[in-house]
């Protein structure tokens, strides 16, 4: 059975991952949650509120409490969404619209785009690069296994970035890019696929956005474009 519940006393990812490492050896499973604030728990046999409550006293002032679901009507959902979304949409809009300038000429538009994408959002992430690392190594591949890689991610974006501004090295930096944006996808993939209530950390923790298709397509169109490039 999964039960989900709302969670209290919770302010980083750090907190995400203490709850889920103290309580996951008493259940089959555990999904926790910054935003919203919640735990989906699977488990046989159901425990008690009081007994979770009593694990999480032991790492900290968290609980956790009964979840009232609620349907939320289908224009809530679709506002919600694009709420959500919205700085998302915003920044790669300006990244659209400064790379215009370039047209007719695609190759130049595509140079420009990727270069302003790689800049923005790996500068977004040095914002909190602590929070970055934490958040990033709830489902990037790499990152679970070397934690430091984390630290390093938004610097390789960054070179990326510059690499294509000055266009210097192309070849390099467009294989550079499909590797990077490429292998970044595999643990987007993955969290879609077992559904995981996670953070993106795609542009840093300044911006509080769940994981969704939405980052899977930022990283697939960065490797289409490459590979583009590459062709031409």
């Amino acid at each position: 059975m999964k039960i989900t519940y709302s969670v209290a006393g919770m302010h980083c990812e750090s907190c995400v991952k203490k709850i889920e490492t103290q309580i996951r050896p008493h259940v089959e499973d555990i999904q926790v949650t910054l935003n919203p604030p919640r735990a989906v728990i699977t488990t046989e046999s159901a425990l008690s509120l009081a007994v979770l409550n009593d694990e999480l006293k032991k790492i900290g002032k968290y609980s956790f409490s009964e979840k009232t679901e609620s349907r939320a009507e289908p224009n809530t959902e679709v506002k919600s969404w694009f709420k959500t979304y919205q700085p998302l949409f915003v920044i790669v809009l300006m990244i659209t619209l400064v790379s215009a300038q370039s047209w007719p000429d695609r190759e130049a538009f595509m140079l420009n785009f990727m270069a302003g994408f790689f800049i923005v959002f790996g500068s977004f992430k040095l914002f909190d690069l602590a929070g970055f690392k934490s958040a990033f190594s709830t489902y990037d591949l790499l990152a679970q296994q070397w934690s430091s890689y984390g630290l390093i991610y938004p610097f390789l974006e960054l070179l990326l970035g510059f690499a294509f501004l000055f266009k210097y090295q192309l070849n390099y930096a467009l294989w550079g890019s499909i590797v990077l944006m490429g292998f970044g996808s595999l643990g987007v993939i993955d969290a879609l696929r077992k559904n995981k209530q996670i953070r993106c950390a795609c542009l840093g923790t300044s911006l509080n956005l769940p994981m969704s298709t939405i980052t899977l397509i930022e990283d697939l169109v960065m490797v289409i474009m490459s590979i583009m490039m590459l062709v031409k």
